[in-house]
């Protein structure tokens, strides 16, 4: 049935077999979503089964969205939210989106202005017939989720012209035949980088992940240029989590004649757009040919659809995807698609943490089918056993204590999202209960904006640091012992300063303040250099890491100057958002039910023909280490 046509059934069952047909004015696709469009909410609102009853007969999500001639004006609308809100909620903010009927109000307790089971909100919507959408105000200000927010809401009426254009090709009348599924891995296979594949059925084409290698100084993209993707006829891109070699590359699609949707979960989203933005400002600085401009990025944060853990969701006519948890980074996501009608179930873990941190709960491993586990090998070497996180973490502090008790100075590259709040979370942690001295701890580059995006979304940390979040008092991340460096000039005290940790981008030393902190401080021993995150090959991180005592770097007006490395170099493994060789065995052996087959990809060539050879011999299955380029039919 095509699109038009799964419309007009649509609209026939809504007109014969619900008691509220009376009450809309349209219906329409927008993305996956089937959009109701009333002109009396009442009859709506007072039949919330019958409405659970239609969605689960048309096989739909259902949105509900009012006419615009029934909308009562902004100005008393606004005045009648702030009289039916309590005041302890603390509205912080109401944005009125005219071309979707929506007000975003944006609240320090969400959960006041919700009111139980809704009724605050259903009482708002019959009040000014607007759709009130409540989000939560950051503790943090962050000018990257507010500017989000504005974009999203000033491009409604785009926005919405885009995703009735999604809803139409996902509800297509499939026209191939066929019933085979192959995956072809276009980067990040035996090698950590520019994770990139292309999911293929006679009838659809998607590509999971599209990420930049930040290291390399050879190929840094996706080998996009195979005949099987023809970027106008993409039906969708899945991103698991936001980290660059993730998400760094997927601008470059919209650059170049993409239109489709991006599905993600809301974190995932506000994040990659961060880092994007940081990626295309590095580049501008130091000169380097970019691949999209800022522009680009827009147009992606326009196309984003987003999704939380657990809802299923069509993304064309043979796919259906799930987000699970995936306990690496804020709103990272395990991939489980189902293919056809009951035909095929692929899980692509992205990058994985299968055991609790301070930030996270531990990734899921149990899914409704699975047939191919996708799945992470940064750390799937034999060799590749992580400490204990409680070793990890007295290891990290006594190297802070030794290196400020004899006036040096702790400088820690560490990736903006994830690594950075881990660090931060430990530090208040041990500050709190008295085991650590009274020294400054200075966060530089993303790290504070990606912190305030850490707050705005607590439904994803973990229950206990969710709850800390919840009550300002204890709120880690807005420690007095944290200080924010805004500066070149307050970047320079902290260098001539005394002894301090500074906790700085970028996490591979791949560009970004920490290069001016180990320009000035590694020709000093009594400071340490201490790495608490993966080293890619042939990052400036790794050669640091295996000794090199003189290293090249980047000086005024491009200049190549020495760096004399004199500071003590540390590594502490255990802080990796990555799970190591026994967690990820652990992973496959819970995992339910038991895949047929696995593909190991994301880590370097041995770690990955290692895991896929021991997965082999312990549990009997088909396992793959493939490189970029082969193409594995999976059914």
């Amino acid at each position: 049935m095509a699109a038009e046509e799964l419309l007009q059934e649509i609209k026939r069952i809504v007109r014969e077999a619900t008691p509220f047909a009376g009450a809309i004015s349209d219906i329409n696709f927008e993305g996956p979503k089937v959009v109701l469009y009333c002109k009396k909410l009442d009859p709506l609102m007072e039949n919330g089964e019958v409405i659970k009853e239609l969605a689960r007969k048309i096989r739909k999500r259902i949105i509900l969205r009012p006419d615009p001639g029934i909308l009562t004006k902004p100005e008393e609308a606004e005045k009648d939210i702030r009289r039916l809100v309590p005041a302890e909620a603390g509205i912080t903010d109401v944005i009125f989106s005219q071309d979707v009927g929506e007000v975003t109000i944006e609240a320090q307790k969400p959960g006041i202005a919700i009111g139980k089971g809704g009724s605050l909100l259903r009482e708002i919507m019959r009040e000014i017939s607007w759709t009130p959408r409540i989000v939560r105000a950051p503790p943090i200000k962050s000018g990257i989720v507010r500017n989000i927010r504005l974009s999203m809401i000033q491009a409604g009426a785009e926005r919405r012209d885009i995703l009735r254009k999604i809803g139409r090709r996902i509800h297509r009348e499939p026209k191939a035949k066929g019933d085979w599924i192959r995956f072809t891995t276009l980067g990040g296979s035996r090698e950590v980088g520019r994770s990139s594949f292309l999911l293929q059925t006679p009838e659809s084409r998607v590509i999971i992940d599209c990420g930049v290698n930040v290291a390399s100084e050879n190929r840094a993209f996706p080998h996009l240029e195979i005949p099987e993707i023809r970027l106008p006829e993409l039906d969708a891109v899945i991103l698991s989590h936001a980290h660059l070699d993730h998400c760094g590359f997927i601008p470059y699609l919209f650059k170049y004649g993409f239109e489709g949707p991006v599905y993600c979960t809301p974190a995932t989203r506000d994040l990659a757009v961060l880092l994007q933005l940081d990626y295309v400002d590095i580049a501008e600085r130091e000169d380097r040919p970019l691949p999209y401009n800022k522009r680009d990025i827009n147009t992606f944060l326009r196309h984003c659809i987003p999704l939380e853990y657990g809802d299923v969701t069509d993304i064309a006519p043979d796919i259906r995807i799930t987000f699970h948890n995936a306990g690496h980074i804020l709103g990272s996501s395990i991939v489980h698609a189902h293919i056809g009608d009951g035909l095929y179930n692929l899980v692509y873990t992205g990058d994985l943490k299968f055991d609790r941190t301070r930030l996270f709960s531990p990734a899921v491993h149990m899914f409704p089918r699975l047939e191919t586990l996708v799945m992470d090998s940064t750390y799937g070497g034999a060799e590749d056993i992580q400490p204990f996180r409680a070793d990890a973490e007295r290891e990290f502090i006594r190297i802070v204590t030794e290196t400020t008790k004899r006036g040096g100075k702790v400088v820690v590259p560490a990736f903006a999202v994830g690594r950075s709040q881990e660090i931060m979370v430990l530090l208040e942690d041990f500050k709190r209960k008295g085991m650590l001295d009274e020294i400054p701890v200075y966060l530089d580059g993303m790290i504070w904006e990606a912190t305030a995006i850490h707050t705005a979304y607590p439904e994803y940390l973990s229950q206990e640091l969710r709850d800390r979040i919840f009550r300002a008092d204890e709120n880690p991340f807005l420690s007095e012992l944290f200080e924010r460096v805004k500066g070149p000039d307050q970047r320079a005290q902290v260098i001539d300063g005394g002894p301090a940790v500074i906790v700085s981008t970028a996490g591979m030393m791949a560009g970004g303040p920490v290069l001016e902190y180990f320009k000035t401080l590694a020709p000093d021993p009594l400071n340490t250099l201490v790495f608490v995150g993966y080293q890619c090959e042939g990052s400036l991180g790794r050669r640091i890491q295996k000794g090199w005592r003189e290293v090249p770097l980047r000086g005024e007006k491009g200049r190549v100057v020495e760096a004399k490395v004199n500071m003590e170099i540390r590594t502490v493994e255990g802080f990796s958002g990555h799970s190591d060789r026994a967690q990820l065995l652990n992973f496959v052996r819970r995992a339910s039910p038991k895949p047929h087959r696995i593909i190991c990809v994301h880590g370097d060539e041995n770690k990955c023909t290692d895991l896929a050879s021991t997965l082999y011999k312990l549990f009997k299955v088909e396992t793959r280490a493939p490189r970029n380029l082969e193409t594995i039919r999976l059914h």
